[in-house]
């Protein structure tokens, strides 16, 4: 089978599962309305604040909305193996590297474009609702606009590479969901490891978001980049696995 056809394969199967389609349309509708609920409560005085990013205060809903990209990333892959399509998908794509391709490209297709209209709305109601708004003219916000969505995306390739580790729902959402929303708090919140926090893929990927980042982060482009590493890795160990292990 083509990349062609395998790749028009893997996205007939991410738009036709009634459970993608939830799952994304859950992390837009998160990302805005918590985003759109939290600038609401901020008044003029707080937006005076020399510490006041409009634009990271725009993506605080990804924070939460982040749990539907996991999901999303988690299901696309599981499906697979829980009702057995994994061994007709790799009949009939011997190539393991080709369907693993095929598999991460349409579902990152989707969550990408899913993830840049979730950007691109949540900033304009945001400012909306905020008295000191940001300007796309102004400087690096244009960037995090952008970068939201390419956040997502690679949260829900890093899932999925995971997923395909595991073979199983349960535990790839028993791995990922204390990852994202305990670990990386919890060594975020320890002083004596703060400073190992600031590497973690959701804490250096969401520096993107961050206007005006501080002067002590990694920076906007090297957190991306450092979470895309990561994301890397994953994928080289689902790679791995794909190859060694029967379906």
């Amino acid at each position: 089978m083509s990349a062609q056809a395998v790749l028009k394969s893997e996205w007939t199967k991410v738009r036709s599962v009634r459970s993608h389609a939830w799952t994304l349309a859950a992390a837009f509708v998160v990302v805005l309305g918590i985003s759109a609920a939290v600038s609401s409560f901020y008044g003029e005085a707080e937006s005076q604040s020399p510490d006041f990013d409009a634009t990271e205060l725009a993506y605080y809903g990804v924070n939460f909305g982040q749990l539907a990209v996991i999901a999303f990333g988690v299901l696309v892959v599981s499906g697979e193996y829980s009702s057995g399509m994994i061994r007709t998908s790799l009949a009939a794509v011997p190539r393991r590297g080709l369907f693993l391709a095929g598999k991460l490209a349409a579902a990152t297709a989707a969550i990408l474009a899913v993830g840049m209209f979730t950007s691109v709305v949540t900033f304009f109601v945001t400012q909306a609702l905020m008295p000191n708004a940001a300007s796309l003219d102004d400087p690096g916000v244009a960037r995090a606009v952008v970068g939201a969505g390419l956040y997502l995306a690679l949260l829900a390739l890093f899932s999925m590479a995971v997923t395909f580790m595991l073979r199983n729902a349960v535990l790839a959402m028993g791995v990922l969901m204390p990852t994202f929303f305990l670990i990386s708090p919890l060594v975020a919140s320890i002083e004596q490891v703060e400073p190992v926090a600031k590497y973690l893929p959701d804490r250096a990927g969401i520096l993107i978001t961050h206007s005006n980042p501080a002067a002590d982060s990694l920076g906007p482009w090297i957190g991306l980049g450092l979470m895309a590493a990561w994301v890397a890795v994953a994928i080289a160990g689902a790679w791995i696995v794909l190859h060694r292990r029967d379906a």
